[in-house]
């Protein structure tokens, strides 16, 4: 049953994903529509994001991919450190990161391509790609089309207390709570009546006033 809060929020909820569905399913269908041959720059996306912005992120994973970073190796750190006026943060780590990436992607290809189960593949992902962890890993098979999977990130904490579902703010978010809460998670979006990636995508749009990758 619906607590108060709840019952409120799912009848805004369910107005707001009505007023901006056609955004909404527009950038899920985007999603699905990226081809494998870009799944490595999705990743190098995804492994910059953390602590940075997701903006400047995208702007140096498309010049990643325009200069065929994955086929050229070159030392991407610059670009990092700086790239038209902006800066990902971890610079240094993260460029190491993409450069351990070109050599760890040929063995997560198969995966990503044959395996139906997308919590299966995120296993995979995290154990092999340094840098990555169940966050980022989610966010990067999300950007491809997969579903049924959770990005447990600030805004959906957020949520998930200003909804009387989780009692406060977690310190540190190991493997086994980071499934408990995409758990929660899944059953507010079951509750509402709302597929999990539109919930995720709605509560963005509410915090931010649009939908970002």
């Amino acid at each position: 049953m619906l607590n108060h809060l709840l019952a409120s929020e799912a009848l805004e909820l369910n107005a707001e994903l009505e007023k901006h569905a056609d955004e909404i399913h527009t950038r899920l269908a985007e999603f699905r529509a990226v081809p494998s041959t870009r799944y490595f720059y999705e990743l190098s996306y995804c492994i910059m994001t953390p602590q940075s912005s997701a903006a400047q992120c995208g702007k140096v994973a498309a010049e990643l991919e325009r200069r065929g970073f994955l086929a050229n190796v070159f030392n991407p750190e610059s670009l990092l450190r700086s790239f038209e006026g902006g800066y990902v943060r971890f610079h240094r780590t993260k460029a190491q990161h993409l450069l351990a990436l070109r050599n760890t992607f040929p063995t997560v290809l198969p995966a990503l391509l044959g395996e139906d189960n997308s919590k299966v593949v995120r296993d995979i992902l995290v154990k092999r790609i340094s840098g990555l962890g169940m966050k980022e890993a989610s966010h990067f098979l999300r950007n491809i089309g997969r579903t049924n999977l959770a990005i447990i990130d600030r805004h959906i904490i957020r949520n998930l207390i200003r909804f009387g579902l989780l009692p406060e703010w977690p310190k540190n978010i190991s493997r086994k709570q980071y499934l408990a809460l995409e758990e929660t998670f899944e059953n507010l979006a079951n509750t509402l009546r709302i597929a999990m990636d539109e919930l995720d995508l709605l509560l963005w749009r509410r915090e931010t006033g649009v939908i970002l990758k």
